[in-house]
Protein backbone atom coordinates (compact mmCIF):
# COMPACT_ATOMS: atom_id res chain seq x y z
CA UNK A 1 0.00 0.00 0.00
CA UNK A 2 2.87 2.33 0.88
CA UNK A 3 4.53 1.51 -2.44
CA UNK A 4 1.38 2.41 -4.29
CA UNK A 5 1.20 5.80 -2.51
CA UNK A 6 4.86 6.44 -3.26
CA UNK A 7 4.28 5.65 -6.95
CA UNK A 8 1.27 7.97 -7.03
CA UNK A 9 3.26 10.78 -5.35
CA UNK A 10 6.10 10.34 -7.83
CA UNK A 11 3.66 10.51 -10.77
CA UNK A 12 2.13 13.72 -9.37
CA UNK A 13 5.56 15.35 -9.12
CA UNK A 14 6.40 14.38 -12.71
CA UNK A 15 3.07 15.73 -13.96
CA UNK A 16 3.57 19.02 -12.10
CA UNK A 17 7.08 19.36 -13.51
CA UNK A 18 5.76 18.75 -17.01
CA UNK A 19 3.04 21.38 -16.62
CA UNK A 20 5.57 23.91 -15.27
CA UNK A 21 7.82 23.20 -18.26
CA UNK A 22 4.97 23.67 -20.74
CA UNK A 23 3.82 26.86 -19.02
CA UNK A 24 7.36 28.24 -19.15
CA UNK A 25 7.31 27.70 -22.93
CA UNK A 26 4.00 29.53 -23.49
CA UNK A 27 5.37 33.06 -23.20
CA UNK A 28 8.33 32.44 -25.58
CA UNK A 29 5.96 30.76 -28.06
CA UNK A 30 3.58 33.73 -27.92
CA UNK A 31 6.44 36.15 -28.51
CA UNK A 32 7.77 33.99 -31.35
CA UNK A 33 4.30 33.81 -32.96
CA UNK A 34 3.87 37.57 -32.73
CA UNK A 35 7.34 38.14 -34.19
CA UNK A 36 6.67 35.74 -37.11
CA UNK A 37 3.28 37.32 -37.74
CA UNK A 38 4.78 40.80 -37.77
CA UNK A 39 7.54 39.63 -40.11
CA UNK A 40 4.98 38.08 -42.45
CA UNK A 41 2.93 41.28 -42.47
CA UNK A 42 6.04 43.33 -43.26
CA UNK A 43 6.94 40.98 -46.12
CA UNK A 44 3.39 41.18 -47.53
CA UNK A 45 3.38 44.97 -47.18
CA UNK A 46 6.73 45.17 -48.94
CA UNK A 47 5.47 42.97 -51.79
CA UNK A 48 2.34 45.10 -52.15
CA UNK A 49 4.34 48.34 -52.28
CA UNK A 50 6.73 46.81 -54.81
CA UNK A 51 3.89 45.61 -57.06
CA UNK A 52 2.07 48.95 -56.85
CA UNK A 53 5.28 50.75 -57.80
CA UNK A 54 5.52 48.49 -60.85
CA UNK A 55 1.93 49.32 -61.83
CA UNK A 56 2.55 53.06 -61.50
CA UNK A 57 5.68 52.73 -63.65
CA UNK A 58 3.78 50.78 -66.28
CA UNK A 59 0.90 53.30 -66.35
CA UNK A 60 3.39 56.15 -66.71
CA UNK A 61 4.88 54.44 -69.76
CA UNK A 62 1.61 53.31 -71.37
CA UNK A 63 -0.45 56.33 -70.35
CA UNK A 64 -3.58 54.42 -69.40
CA UNK A 65 -5.12 51.60 -67.36
CA UNK A 66 -4.90 47.89 -68.22
CA UNK A 67 -7.35 45.04 -67.83
CA UNK A 68 -5.99 41.49 -67.56
CA UNK A 69 -7.91 38.22 -68.04
CA UNK A 70 -6.66 35.05 -66.34
CA UNK A 71 -7.39 32.24 -68.80
CA UNK A 72 -4.63 29.57 -68.81
CA UNK A 73 -6.36 27.58 -71.59
CA UNK A 74 -7.33 30.43 -73.89
CA UNK A 75 -6.38 28.49 -77.05
CA UNK A 76 -8.99 25.81 -76.38
CA UNK A 77 -12.21 25.88 -78.34
CA UNK A 78 -14.90 25.58 -75.69
CA UNK A 79 -17.68 27.78 -74.39
CA UNK A 80 -15.41 29.30 -71.76
CA UNK A 81 -13.09 30.60 -74.46
CA UNK A 82 -16.03 32.09 -76.32
CA UNK A 83 -16.85 34.03 -73.15
CA UNK A 84 -13.27 35.34 -73.08
CA UNK A 85 -13.18 36.60 -76.66
CA UNK A 86 -16.68 38.11 -76.55
CA UNK A 87 -15.77 39.88 -73.29
CA UNK A 88 -12.62 41.33 -74.81
CA UNK A 89 -14.43 42.46 -77.95
CA UNK A 90 -17.15 44.21 -75.93
CA UNK A 91 -14.67 45.99 -73.63
CA UNK A 92 -12.45 47.07 -76.52
CA UNK A 93 -15.37 48.71 -78.29
CA UNK A 94 -16.56 50.45 -75.12
CA UNK A 95 -13.19 51.55 -73.68
CA UNK A 96 -10.74 52.53 -76.47
CA UNK A 97 -8.16 53.97 -74.02
CA UNK A 98 -7.75 50.75 -72.03
CA UNK A 99 -5.03 48.17 -72.76
CA UNK A 100 -5.89 44.48 -72.56
CA UNK A 101 -3.81 41.50 -71.46
CA UNK A 102 -4.48 37.75 -71.38
CA UNK A 103 -2.55 35.45 -69.06
CA UNK A 104 -2.31 32.07 -70.79
CA UNK A 105 -0.47 28.83 -70.19
CA UNK A 106 -0.53 27.69 -73.82
CA UNK A 107 2.81 26.58 -75.21
CA UNK A 108 4.14 26.19 -78.73
CA UNK A 109 1.83 28.87 -80.09
CA UNK A 110 2.08 32.60 -80.71
CA UNK A 111 -0.38 35.32 -79.84
CA UNK A 112 -1.22 35.77 -83.52
CA UNK A 113 -2.02 32.07 -83.83
CA UNK A 114 -4.27 32.19 -80.77
CA UNK A 115 -6.23 35.13 -82.23
CA UNK A 116 -6.48 33.40 -85.60
CA UNK A 117 -7.81 30.29 -83.87
CA UNK A 118 -10.47 32.39 -82.15
CA UNK A 119 -11.44 33.89 -85.47
CA UNK A 120 -11.74 30.50 -87.16
CA UNK A 121 -13.54 28.71 -84.31
CA UNK A 122 -15.87 31.47 -83.15
CA UNK A 123 -15.86 33.99 -85.98
CA UNK A 124 -14.65 36.62 -83.48
CA UNK A 125 -12.08 39.19 -84.54
CA UNK A 126 -10.86 41.68 -81.93
CA UNK A 127 -10.87 45.34 -83.03
CA UNK A 128 -7.50 46.04 -81.34
CA UNK A 129 -4.36 44.13 -80.37
CA UNK A 130 -4.18 42.23 -77.09
CA UNK A 131 -0.99 41.38 -75.19
CA UNK A 132 -0.41 37.77 -74.18
CA UNK A 133 1.54 36.87 -71.04
CA UNK A 134 2.70 33.26 -71.45
CA UNK A 135 2.86 31.44 -68.10
CA UNK A 136 5.34 28.59 -67.73
CA UNK A 137 3.76 26.55 -64.94
CA UNK A 138 0.25 25.69 -66.16
CA UNK A 139 0.82 22.11 -65.03
CA UNK A 140 0.22 23.33 -61.48
CA UNK A 141 -3.52 23.64 -62.18
CA UNK A 142 -4.01 20.38 -64.08
CA UNK A 143 -5.92 17.60 -62.36
CA UNK A 144 -3.44 14.97 -63.55
CA UNK A 145 -0.81 16.52 -61.28
CA UNK A 146 -2.86 15.65 -58.17
CA UNK A 147 -4.11 12.05 -58.05
CA UNK A 148 -5.32 12.68 -54.48
CA UNK A 149 -6.84 15.82 -52.92
CA UNK A 150 -7.26 17.14 -56.44
CA UNK A 151 -9.39 20.18 -55.57
CA UNK A 152 -6.95 21.37 -52.93
CA UNK A 153 -3.92 20.69 -55.13
CA UNK A 154 -5.34 22.55 -58.12
CA UNK A 155 -6.38 25.48 -55.94
CA UNK A 156 -2.94 25.82 -54.35
CA UNK A 157 -1.42 25.43 -57.81
CA UNK A 158 -3.62 28.25 -59.12
CA UNK A 159 -2.25 30.52 -56.38
CA UNK A 160 1.33 29.89 -57.54
CA UNK A 161 0.28 30.36 -61.18
CA UNK A 162 -1.54 33.56 -60.22
CA UNK A 163 1.58 34.83 -58.47
CA UNK A 164 3.59 34.14 -61.63
CA UNK A 165 1.02 36.13 -63.61
CA UNK A 166 0.97 39.04 -61.15
CA UNK A 167 4.75 39.40 -61.05
CA UNK A 168 4.88 39.32 -64.85
CA UNK A 169 2.28 42.07 -65.27
CA UNK A 170 0.39 44.14 -62.67
CA UNK A 171 -3.01 45.22 -64.09
CA UNK A 172 -5.50 47.76 -62.82
CA UNK A 173 -8.43 45.35 -63.20
CA UNK A 174 -8.02 41.59 -62.95
CA UNK A 175 -10.71 39.30 -64.40
CA UNK A 176 -10.69 35.59 -63.63
CA UNK A 177 -12.63 34.09 -66.54
CA UNK A 178 -11.98 30.40 -65.79
CA UNK A 179 -13.02 29.95 -62.17
CA UNK A 180 -9.72 30.08 -60.28
CA UNK A 181 -11.12 31.79 -57.20
CA UNK A 182 -7.95 31.37 -55.13
CA UNK A 183 -6.15 33.84 -57.38
CA UNK A 184 -8.56 36.64 -56.41
CA UNK A 185 -7.11 37.52 -52.97
CA UNK A 186 -3.58 37.55 -54.44
CA UNK A 187 -4.46 40.18 -57.04
CA UNK A 188 -6.69 42.18 -54.70
CA UNK A 189 -4.57 42.31 -51.56
CA UNK A 190 -1.03 41.92 -52.90
CA UNK A 191 -1.48 43.52 -56.30
CA UNK A 192 -3.91 46.19 -55.10
CA UNK A 193 -6.08 45.50 -58.17
CA UNK A 194 -9.79 45.69 -58.69
CA UNK A 195 -10.96 42.11 -59.28
CA UNK A 196 -13.88 40.55 -61.10
CA UNK A 197 -14.76 36.94 -61.84
CA UNK A 198 -16.91 35.01 -64.30
CA UNK A 199 -17.90 31.65 -62.82
CA UNK A 200 -18.85 28.85 -65.19
CA UNK A 201 -18.97 26.17 -62.52
CA UNK A 202 -18.26 26.32 -58.77
CA UNK A 203 -15.10 24.42 -57.80
CA UNK A 204 -17.07 22.82 -54.98
CA UNK A 205 -20.85 22.87 -54.68
CA UNK A 206 -23.48 21.97 -52.15
CA UNK A 207 -24.54 19.18 -54.52
CA UNK A 208 -21.07 17.65 -54.30
CA UNK A 209 -21.30 17.79 -50.50
CA UNK A 210 -24.67 16.02 -50.55
CA UNK A 211 -23.34 13.33 -52.91
CA UNK A 212 -20.56 12.53 -50.44
CA UNK A 213 -22.78 12.70 -47.34
CA UNK A 214 -25.35 10.38 -48.94
CA UNK A 215 -22.55 8.03 -50.07
CA UNK A 216 -23.80 8.26 -53.63
CA UNK A 217 -21.33 6.79 -56.20
CA UNK A 218 -21.45 9.57 -58.76
CA UNK A 219 -18.70 10.84 -61.06
CA UNK A 220 -16.87 12.83 -58.39
CA UNK A 221 -17.26 10.18 -55.69
CA UNK A 222 -15.33 6.93 -56.19
CA UNK A 223 -17.04 3.63 -55.38
CA UNK A 224 -14.53 2.64 -52.70
CA UNK A 225 -15.25 5.91 -50.87
CA UNK A 226 -19.04 5.72 -51.19
CA UNK A 227 -19.00 2.15 -49.81
CA UNK A 228 -16.91 3.10 -46.77
CA UNK A 229 -18.69 5.19 -44.08
CA UNK A 230 -15.41 6.33 -42.49
CA UNK A 231 -13.88 7.49 -45.79
CA UNK A 232 -17.16 9.17 -46.74
CA UNK A 233 -17.20 11.05 -43.43
CA UNK A 234 -13.58 12.14 -43.84
CA UNK A 235 -14.25 13.30 -47.41
CA UNK A 236 -17.30 15.24 -46.24
CA UNK A 237 -15.16 17.05 -43.65
CA UNK A 238 -12.52 17.75 -46.31
CA UNK A 239 -15.16 19.16 -48.68
CA UNK A 240 -16.69 21.33 -45.95
CA UNK A 241 -13.30 22.80 -45.03
CA UNK A 242 -12.47 23.37 -48.67
CA UNK A 243 -15.87 24.98 -49.29
CA UNK A 244 -15.18 27.42 -46.44
CA UNK A 245 -11.81 28.42 -47.93
CA UNK A 246 -13.34 28.63 -51.42
CA UNK A 247 -16.06 30.95 -50.13
CA UNK A 248 -13.51 33.22 -48.43
CA UNK A 249 -11.44 33.43 -51.62
CA UNK A 250 -14.45 34.09 -53.85
CA UNK A 251 -15.80 36.81 -51.57
CA UNK A 252 -12.72 38.90 -52.44
CA UNK A 253 -14.21 39.64 -55.87
CA UNK A 254 -15.59 43.15 -56.34
CA UNK A 255 -17.91 41.93 -59.14
CA UNK A 256 -19.14 38.36 -59.59
CA UNK A 257 -20.77 37.12 -62.80
CA UNK A 258 -22.25 33.62 -63.08
CA UNK A 259 -23.48 31.78 -66.14
CA UNK A 260 -26.80 30.39 -64.89
CA UNK A 261 -29.38 30.32 -62.13
CA UNK A 262 -27.97 26.98 -60.89
CA UNK A 263 -24.47 28.44 -60.56
CA UNK A 264 -25.91 31.58 -58.95
CA UNK A 265 -27.54 29.57 -56.16
CA UNK A 266 -24.32 27.76 -55.32
CA UNK A 267 -22.12 30.85 -55.50
CA UNK A 268 -24.50 32.81 -53.27
CA UNK A 269 -24.45 29.96 -50.74
CA UNK A 270 -20.63 29.77 -50.77
CA UNK A 271 -19.37 33.29 -51.53
CA UNK A 272 -22.19 35.17 -49.76
CA UNK A 273 -21.94 38.31 -51.90
CA UNK A 274 -25.50 38.86 -53.19
CA UNK A 275 -25.05 42.58 -53.81
CA UNK A 276 -22.10 41.99 -56.14
CA UNK A 277 -23.38 38.90 -58.00
CA UNK A 278 -25.42 38.75 -61.20
CA UNK A 279 -26.28 36.28 -63.95
CA UNK A 280 -24.61 36.87 -67.32
CA UNK A 281 -25.63 34.08 -69.68
CA UNK A 282 -22.75 32.82 -71.85
CA UNK A 283 -22.76 33.79 -75.54
CA UNK A 284 -24.03 30.99 -77.73
CA UNK A 285 -23.50 31.13 -81.50
CA UNK A 286 -27.19 30.64 -82.27
CA UNK A 287 -26.94 32.51 -85.58
CA UNK A 288 -25.11 29.56 -87.15
CA UNK A 289 -28.23 27.40 -86.74
CA UNK A 290 -30.97 29.87 -87.57
CA UNK A 291 -30.88 29.10 -91.29
CA UNK A 292 -32.01 25.50 -90.61
CA UNK A 293 -35.65 25.35 -91.77
CA UNK A 294 -38.18 24.50 -89.06
CA UNK A 295 -40.55 22.93 -91.58
CA UNK A 296 -39.40 19.73 -93.30
CA UNK A 297 -37.84 16.44 -92.41
CA UNK A 298 -40.10 14.49 -90.07
CA UNK A 299 -42.65 17.33 -89.97
CA UNK A 300 -44.05 16.33 -93.33
CA UNK A 301 -46.68 13.58 -92.98
CA UNK A 302 -46.50 12.44 -96.60
CA UNK A 303 -42.72 12.13 -96.55
CA UNK A 304 -42.96 10.09 -93.37
CA UNK A 305 -45.53 7.71 -94.79
CA UNK A 306 -43.26 7.06 -97.77
CA UNK A 307 -40.21 6.92 -95.51
CA UNK A 308 -41.46 3.95 -93.46
CA UNK A 309 -41.39 1.80 -96.58
CA UNK A 310 -37.78 2.72 -97.33
CA UNK A 311 -36.30 2.14 -93.90
CA UNK A 312 -35.56 -1.51 -94.36
CA UNK A 313 -33.73 -0.90 -97.63
CA UNK A 314 -30.17 -0.02 -98.49
CA UNK A 315 -28.77 2.46 -95.95
CA UNK A 316 -25.81 3.41 -98.05
CA UNK A 317 -27.98 5.67 -100.10
CA UNK A 318 -27.47 8.15 -97.27
CA UNK A 319 -29.43 11.40 -97.47
CA UNK A 320 -32.99 10.45 -98.43
CA UNK A 321 -33.50 7.48 -96.12
CA UNK A 322 -31.75 9.18 -93.23
CA UNK A 323 -34.07 12.15 -93.39
CA UNK A 324 -37.17 9.92 -93.18
CA UNK A 325 -35.86 7.98 -90.23
CA UNK A 326 -36.43 9.25 -86.69
CA UNK A 327 -32.95 10.07 -85.45
CA UNK A 328 -32.32 10.92 -81.81
CA UNK A 329 -29.15 12.99 -81.64
CA UNK A 330 -26.94 13.57 -78.60
CA UNK A 331 -24.23 16.25 -78.79
CA UNK A 332 -21.50 16.35 -76.15
CA UNK A 333 -17.94 15.35 -75.38
CA UNK A 334 -17.46 11.74 -74.31
CA UNK A 335 -16.85 12.61 -70.67
CA UNK A 336 -18.25 10.58 -67.77
CA UNK A 337 -20.54 13.34 -66.50
CA UNK A 338 -22.39 13.46 -69.84
CA UNK A 339 -23.86 10.05 -68.89
CA UNK A 340 -24.02 8.44 -72.32
CA UNK A 341 -24.90 5.06 -70.73
CA UNK A 342 -28.20 6.57 -69.58
CA UNK A 343 -28.94 7.57 -73.18
CA UNK A 344 -28.24 4.08 -74.50
CA UNK A 345 -30.31 2.33 -71.81
CA UNK A 346 -33.23 4.75 -72.27
CA UNK A 347 -33.04 4.19 -76.05
CA UNK A 348 -33.21 0.43 -75.47
CA UNK A 349 -36.36 0.92 -73.41
CA UNK A 350 -37.82 3.08 -76.17
CA UNK A 351 -37.18 0.32 -78.71
CA UNK A 352 -38.89 -2.18 -76.42
CA UNK A 353 -41.90 0.17 -76.18
CA UNK A 354 -42.09 0.69 -79.95
CA UNK A 355 -41.74 -2.97 -80.95
CA UNK A 356 -40.95 -4.20 -84.44
CA UNK A 357 -43.96 -2.91 -86.37
CA UNK A 358 -44.18 0.14 -88.69
CA UNK A 359 -42.55 3.10 -87.02
CA UNK A 360 -40.86 0.75 -84.57
CA UNK A 361 -37.30 -0.42 -84.07
CA UNK A 362 -36.17 -0.12 -87.70
CA UNK A 363 -37.39 3.49 -87.85
CA UNK A 364 -35.26 4.71 -84.95
CA UNK A 365 -31.59 5.55 -84.60
CA UNK A 366 -29.56 7.01 -81.74
CA UNK A 367 -26.70 9.18 -83.00
CA UNK A 368 -23.99 10.06 -80.45
CA UNK A 369 -22.03 13.06 -81.74
CA UNK A 370 -19.10 14.22 -79.67
CA UNK A 371 -15.44 14.97 -79.28
CA UNK A 372 -12.71 12.76 -77.85
CA UNK A 373 -10.04 14.79 -76.04
CA UNK A 374 -7.64 11.97 -75.23
CA UNK A 375 -7.13 8.22 -74.94
CA UNK A 376 -9.34 8.09 -71.87
CA UNK A 377 -12.28 9.42 -73.90
CA UNK A 378 -11.56 6.94 -76.71
CA UNK A 379 -11.57 4.09 -74.20
CA UNK A 380 -14.91 5.38 -72.93
CA UNK A 381 -16.33 5.17 -76.47
CA UNK A 382 -15.18 1.54 -76.68
CA UNK A 383 -16.98 0.87 -73.40
CA UNK A 384 -20.14 2.49 -74.77
CA UNK A 385 -19.93 0.38 -77.93
CA UNK A 386 -19.67 -2.67 -75.70
CA UNK A 387 -22.77 -1.56 -73.78
CA UNK A 388 -24.65 -1.27 -77.09
CA UNK A 389 -23.66 -4.85 -77.95
CA UNK A 390 -24.71 -6.05 -74.50
CA UNK A 391 -28.13 -4.41 -74.78
CA UNK A 392 -28.65 -5.56 -78.36
CA UNK A 393 -28.90 -2.08 -79.89
CA UNK A 394 -25.54 -1.83 -81.68
CA UNK A 395 -27.29 -1.89 -85.07
CA UNK A 396 -29.39 1.12 -84.05
CA UNK A 397 -26.66 3.36 -82.52
CA UNK A 398 -24.16 5.45 -84.48
CA UNK A 399 -21.01 7.04 -83.03
CA UNK A 400 -19.77 10.17 -84.81
CA UNK A 401 -16.53 11.43 -83.30
CA UNK A 402 -14.91 14.84 -83.79
CA UNK A 403 -17.15 15.72 -86.71
CA UNK A 404 -16.85 19.08 -88.55
CA UNK A 405 -19.39 21.76 -87.77
CA UNK A 406 -21.32 21.36 -91.02
CA UNK A 407 -21.92 17.67 -90.30
CA UNK A 408 -23.07 18.51 -86.77
CA UNK A 409 -25.45 21.07 -88.20
CA UNK A 410 -26.78 18.52 -90.69
CA UNK A 411 -27.37 15.92 -87.96
CA UNK A 412 -29.33 18.42 -85.86
CA UNK A 413 -31.34 19.59 -88.87
CA UNK A 414 -32.45 16.00 -89.57
CA UNK A 415 -33.00 15.01 -85.95
CA UNK A 416 -36.39 14.34 -84.40
CA UNK A 417 -35.05 14.72 -80.86
CA UNK A 418 -32.01 16.45 -79.37
CA UNK A 419 -30.94 14.41 -76.33
CA UNK A 420 -29.11 15.65 -73.21
CA UNK A 421 -28.57 13.61 -70.02
CA UNK A 422 -25.96 15.37 -67.86
CA UNK A 423 -27.05 15.75 -64.23
CA UNK A 424 -26.72 19.32 -62.95
CA UNK A 425 -25.23 20.74 -66.13
CA UNK A 426 -24.28 24.25 -65.04
CA UNK A 427 -25.63 25.77 -68.26
CA UNK A 428 -25.94 23.66 -71.41
CA UNK A 429 -24.71 25.32 -74.60
CA UNK A 430 -25.42 22.12 -76.53
CA UNK A 431 -29.07 22.31 -75.50
CA UNK A 432 -29.28 25.90 -76.74
CA UNK A 433 -27.75 24.89 -80.09
CA UNK A 434 -30.30 22.10 -80.50
CA UNK A 435 -33.15 24.53 -79.86
CA UNK A 436 -31.69 27.07 -82.29
CA UNK A 437 -31.40 24.35 -84.93
CA UNK A 438 -35.10 23.57 -84.61
CA UNK A 439 -34.72 20.22 -82.84
CA UNK A 440 -37.19 19.17 -80.16
CA UNK A 441 -35.05 19.00 -77.00
CA UNK A 442 -35.19 16.36 -74.28
CA UNK A 443 -32.83 17.45 -71.49
CA UNK A 444 -32.04 16.43 -67.93
CA UNK A 445 -34.41 17.77 -65.32
CA UNK A 446 -31.72 19.60 -63.34
CA UNK A 447 -29.22 22.44 -63.50
CA UNK A 448 -29.21 25.02 -66.27
CA UNK A 449 -31.52 23.18 -68.71
CA UNK A 450 -34.29 23.00 -66.12
CA UNK A 451 -33.85 26.46 -64.61
CA UNK A 452 -32.82 28.64 -67.56
CA UNK A 453 -33.09 27.00 -70.98
CA UNK A 454 -35.98 24.53 -71.39
CA UNK A 455 -38.46 26.88 -69.78
CA UNK A 456 -41.76 28.23 -71.18
CA UNK A 457 -41.41 31.13 -73.60
CA UNK A 458 -44.37 33.49 -73.60
CA UNK A 459 -46.43 30.67 -72.13
CA UNK A 460 -45.42 28.16 -74.82
CA UNK A 461 -43.54 24.90 -74.32
CA UNK A 462 -39.93 24.86 -75.56
CA UNK A 463 -38.94 21.24 -74.90
CA UNK A 464 -39.08 18.27 -72.54
CA UNK A 465 -37.27 17.21 -69.35
CA UNK A 466 -36.57 13.81 -67.80
CA UNK A 467 -34.36 12.31 -65.10
CA UNK A 468 -34.40 8.49 -65.37
CA UNK A 469 -34.28 5.72 -67.98
CA UNK A 470 -38.04 5.23 -67.84
CA UNK A 471 -38.91 8.93 -67.95
CA UNK A 472 -36.51 9.48 -70.88
CA UNK A 473 -38.02 6.57 -72.80
CA UNK A 474 -41.55 7.81 -72.10
CA UNK A 475 -40.66 11.37 -73.13
CA UNK A 476 -39.07 10.20 -76.39
CA UNK A 477 -42.17 8.17 -77.17
CA UNK A 478 -44.34 11.22 -76.46
CA UNK A 479 -42.24 13.46 -78.74
CA UNK A 480 -42.34 10.95 -81.60
CA UNK A 481 -46.12 10.73 -81.28
CA UNK A 482 -46.66 14.50 -81.53
CA UNK A 483 -48.47 15.83 -84.55
CA UNK A 484 -46.41 17.84 -87.06
CA UNK A 485 -48.19 21.05 -86.02
CA UNK A 486 -47.50 20.44 -82.32
CA UNK A 487 -43.82 19.78 -83.04
CA UNK A 488 -43.60 22.90 -85.16
CA UNK A 489 -45.10 25.03 -82.39
CA UNK A 490 -42.53 23.73 -79.86
CA UNK A 491 -39.69 24.32 -82.33
CA UNK A 492 -40.77 27.88 -83.01
CA UNK A 493 -41.10 28.73 -79.32
CA UNK A 494 -37.69 27.17 -78.60
CA UNK A 495 -35.97 29.06 -81.40
CA UNK A 496 -37.51 32.36 -80.35
CA UNK A 497 -36.43 31.79 -76.74
CA UNK A 498 -32.71 31.32 -77.47
CA UNK A 499 -32.32 34.99 -78.40
CA UNK A 500 -31.62 35.47 -74.67
CA UNK A 501 -28.29 33.69 -75.21
CA UNK A 502 -26.96 35.64 -78.20
CA UNK A 503 -23.60 37.41 -78.38
CA UNK A 504 -25.34 40.79 -78.24
CA UNK A 505 -27.23 39.96 -75.03
CA UNK A 506 -24.06 38.66 -73.40
CA UNK A 507 -22.04 41.75 -74.29
CA UNK A 508 -24.72 44.11 -72.99
CA UNK A 509 -24.97 42.23 -69.66
CA UNK A 510 -21.19 41.87 -69.30
CA UNK A 511 -20.64 45.60 -69.84
CA UNK A 512 -23.39 46.46 -67.38
CA UNK A 513 -21.85 44.19 -64.72
CA UNK A 514 -18.31 45.55 -65.09
CA UNK A 515 -19.22 49.21 -65.68
CA UNK A 516 -18.79 50.20 -62.04
CA UNK A 517 -15.19 48.94 -61.98
CA UNK A 518 -14.17 50.33 -65.38
CA UNK A 519 -15.58 53.76 -64.57
CA UNK A 520 -13.14 53.94 -61.64
CA UNK A 521 -10.22 53.31 -63.99
CA UNK A 522 -11.18 55.38 -67.03
CA UNK A 523 -11.26 59.14 -66.46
Amino acid sequence: MAGHEHHHHHFSLCFCDLMRLLWSLVVPCVYLSLALTLLLLLVLLGLRLWLQARRRSRRAQQGGPAVAFFHPYCNAGGGGERVLWCSLRALMHRYPSVAFVVYTGDKGVTGEQILEGARQRFNIALPRPVTFIFLRHRGLVEAASYPHFTLLGQSLGSMFLGWEALTAFVPDLYVDSMGYAFTLPIFRYLGGCKVASYVHYPTVSTDMLSVVRERNPRFNNADFISRNPVLSALKAVYYCCFALLYGLAGSCSHVVMVNSTWTLRHILALWRSPGRTSIVYPPCDVRAFLDVPLEGGDDDDDELEEGWEELGGDEEGGGGADRKRHSIVSVGQFRPEKDHPLQIRAFRKLLDRKGDGPGGREALRLVLVGGCRNQEDEDRVLMLRGLCQELGVADRVDFKLNVPFEELKRELANASIGLHTMWNEHFGIGVVECMAAGTVVLAHKSGGPQLDIVVPHEGRQTGFLADSEDSYAAAMETILALSPSAKLEIKRAARESVGRFSDQEFEACFLAATESLLNQLVP
